[in-house]
């Protein structure tokens, strides 16, 4: 059995998630969207609730990369789509594995929270889809837009105003939603002004079709524990959101290879067993819920001492831009844009020598870089709570 020890894993880790060497295009002058693309794929997705954290996660990865040029490859060249991933949250995955996406997700047991299931019939739900299908074949809707298609494409129970939200009420056909995406039924489309549109995928990548469930099921796997092995089966379920039980036994179905991190036992896909020699290192900046924090563990490494009190919010990671120091997190961070001026405040947990203060430095104009302004740094606490 292979043996490793946490510098190990963490070298692994950032060279996957493009964190040690910047990402650039392997073999000579491949087109840009195709770097962000590959760069998204290893990551599993990037987090996308907030755009300008995704476009920050992705930039910081490419080497010259910009927001503009994130927006073109999602927009323009759709090598991205955004869509939901793990956990149901809003994701920029690659175009080319969402069949993988939509096939693993669909074969998934129903989320916890997912709301609304109990207010569509099986008959409903199916005369929804269809509805859904038909009026994004060639269209770019709002939700109301949406809503006024599906309704008259079923009836006007589809419209009922039945489903909790927020202090208010959502159409009864919102409850499929869910479920359509998961399916590749619908995904996002561009923003309206402030109003968000959705469409179909097919619309974008000619020929696409969800890939059989249990396929799409072992790829993910794999492609989980390319970009965050060796993980046990307990981590994969908190990751997408499953029960224990059927992470536990989606692995034994799967050609995996166990290896001991400091003696405990994890798991990486059969024949990707080789771990770096070299010791992580680097500072890196990384914003809400960057999927390198999201997704590895164990959260008492990744978060060590200090960490875990300041940049998790009872045990969640992701809610606090995090400094990221030799792979593992060494204090938080925040920005405040003013015009073309981001004002950027770091709290490391002890203190940088000259190197790694230069290498901040550097990161910290590359946040300017990719949000299309100029950036500057103030060393201090941060007095902003999470999600601020």
């Amino acid at each position: 059995m292979t043996r490793v020890s946490w510098a190990q894993v963490c070298a692994r880790r950032l060279e996957r998630h493009a964190l040690s060497a910047p990402a650039s295009s392997a073999g000579g002058p491949a087109p840009e969207a195709d770097v962000v693309s590959a760069v998204v794929s290893a990551m599993c997705g990037a987090h996308a609730q907030v755009a300008s954290a995704a476009e920050l996660s992705v930039g910081l990865r490419v080497p010259g990369a910009t927001r503009a040029l994130v927006r073109q490859a999602l927009w323009t060249d759709r090598t991205l789509v955004k869509s939901r991933g793990p956990r149901g949250t809003v994701h920029l995955l690659a175009a080319a594995d969402l069949p993988m996406w939509t096939g693993a997700l669909s074969a998934l047991p129903l989320p916890p929270y997912e709301q609304g299931r109990d207010l569509l019939t099986p008959e409903q739900s199916e005369q929804v889809l269809a509805a859904i299908a038909d009026a994004l074949a060639e269209a770019e809707l709002t939700t109301a837009e949406l809503t006024e298609q599906v309704v008259a494409r079923t009836g006007p129970w589809a419209g009922d105003r039945v489903m909790d939200a927020f202090q208010d009420k959502w159409p009864r056909w919102i409850a499929a939603m869910a479920a359509a995406t998961r399916g590749g039924v619908l995904c996002f489309g561009p923003n309206r002004g402030r109003s968000t549109t959705y469409t179909s995928p097919a619309r974008w990548l000619p020929g696409f079709a969800p890939m059989d469930g249990p396929a799409a099921l072992a790829e993910l796997v794999r492609r989980y524990l390319y970009a965050y092995g060796p993980a046990t089966p307990a981590q994969f379920a908190r990751w997408l959101s499953v029960p224990a039980t059927f992470a536990a036994r989606l692995f034994e179905s799967v050609d995996l290879a166990p290896v001991t991190v400091d003696g405990t036992r994890a798991w990486v896909a059969a024949g990707d067993d080789g771990f770096p020699d070299d010791r992580p290192s680097g500072v890196r900046l990384l914003p809400y819920f960057d999927a390198y924090t999201v997704g590895c563990h164990p959260r008492e490494l990744l978060f060590p001492g200090a960490a875990a009190d300041r940049a998790l919010a009872r045990g969640q990671a992701g809610n606090y831009p995090v400094l990221l120091v030799d792979g593992t997190v060494g204090g938080v961070w925040h920005q405040r844009r003013s015009g073309r001026t981001i004002h950027v405040t770091v709290e490391p947990l002890r203190t940088l020598g000259a190197r790694r203060r230069r290498a901040l430095e550097e990161q910290v104009e590359r946040v300017g870089q990719i949000l299309e302004g100029t950036a500057s740094l103030t060393v201090g606490a941060v007095k902003v709570g999470p999600h601020a």
